[in-house]
């Protein structure tokens, strides 16, 4: 089986593990996608969901790792091919002074980037006619994995030993939506700053477009190398249904602030992350992409994983042959256009482990 086609396979269906415990700590609930755990398929570090109702009934079976973390997967009692789990991170083993422990400041996601949600409380969750109905940010907040708001010290303390312990090379901040019209991105300029003010490390940031478009060059001015925007869905309809909150800032909205960031940031640093089975369809989501690519925006396109506890806890997860149809085509766009996600300096299309978008975009080079 092609690596694209069984990326697309396990990241639709999820998979069972025969050991629950192998592969040491996965990710459950907070911001963005959730209830996995990173596998390496033919030399590409994916996120596999482990945690959730696709998983629990999932055709496929991971059998316990040997010692150097290697297993099988197979469908059927038949092997289709080999999976690597990862080691847990030397930084998890780290506490700050004040006794709070390096991975509910931020976490490792895929194979070398640090993610972190700094405001861990969102204006869109407090009510669930406003959230959005994918999210879990409030989970890990409530289970005690993480803390409220981290600090542009604490940030800094875990970057630089998440790149010495661990061989970190970028990190992404994201950040649950605050009251004000800056929309986040005042909070992502500070804990920039604070990263960058002792260590070399490359960053995304994420948050909802705000209103002056001023705050562009602010990020870039304090350090952030790329920028995401997040869609989630790219259709009015289903956007209203979906984020009922988020979708109060529409489309054309984005469009304009992808307009105005491409130029402080550059072509192919600005991205937007896009779910894959939330009710729009295959052309769609293509006709936005399109759009997004002639204006040097990235689609990160990956398929909706339901998050347990959630509204969508019981969606269904896109069927694999509807990713296939999204990012075979998606991958010849970005190749046409010079877009590629290893040209990206920081984020989620750089770290590609939540889509099989990059492993398409490979299989298409001379």
């Amino acid at each position: 089986m092609p690596t694209e086609q069984l990326i697309n396979e396990l990241q639709s269906f999820g998979v069972r593990l025969v050991d629950p415990k192998a592969g040491g700590d996965s990710r459950r609930g907070g911001a963005g996608p959730s209830d996995h755990m990173p596998m390496t398929i033919g030399g590409n570090t994916v996120m596999i969901p482990v945690h959730n109702a696709p998983a629990f009934e999932s055709p496929y079976l991971v059998a316990r790792p040997d010692r150097a973390g290697r297993s099988r997967v197979s469908r059927d009692g038949v092997d289709i091919g080999e999976v690597k789990f990862q080691l847990r991170p030397r930084f998890y083993e780290r506490e700050t002074a004040d006794g709070i422990p390096y991975s509910k400041i931020a976490t490792l996601h895929g194979r070398d980037v640090l993610a972190t949600t700094i405001l861990q409380t969102c204006i869109r969750y407090q009510s669930r006619t406003k959230t959005c109905q994918f999210c879990a940010i409030g989970q890990s907040l409530s289970a005690g994995r993480t803390i409220e708001r981290k600090t542009p010290q604490q940030l800094g303390e875990v970057a630089k030993a998440a790149v010495e312990l661990d061989g970190v090379t970028h990190m992404v901040m994201t950040t649950g939506t605050p009251p004000g019209s800056d929309r986040g991105a005042r909070i992502l300029c500070e804990s920039a700053v604070g990263v960058k003010a002792v260590v070399d490390l490359p960053i995304q940031g994420q948050c909802e477009p705000p209103d002056d478009d001023i705050w562009f060059q602010r990020m870039k001015d304090a350090g952030i190398d790329s920028l995401g925007m997040h869609l989630e869905a790219v259709t009015e309809p289903v956007r209203a249904r979906i984020m009922p909150g988020k979708a109060q800032v529409k489309v054309e909205r984005y469009f304009k602030a992808f307009e105005a960031a491409v130029p402080v940031f550059g072509t192919g640093q600005v991205s937007t992350y896009i779910l894959a089975g939330l009710g729009d369809s295959k052309e769609d989501i293509l006709d936005i992409c399109s759009r997004l690519v002639r204006i040097g925006v990235y689609p990160f396109v990956v398929p909706f994983v339901p998050i347990a506890g959630t509204p969508l806890e019981s969606h269904p997860t896109p069927p694999p042959a509807f990713m296939h149809d999204i990012l075979q085509p998606l991958a010849a766009m970005l190749r046409d256009s010079g877009i590629r996600s290893s040209d990206i300096k920081a984020g989620c299309g750089k770290c590609g482990a939540c889509s099989a978008l990059s492993t398409y975009e490979k299989r298409g080079q001379p």
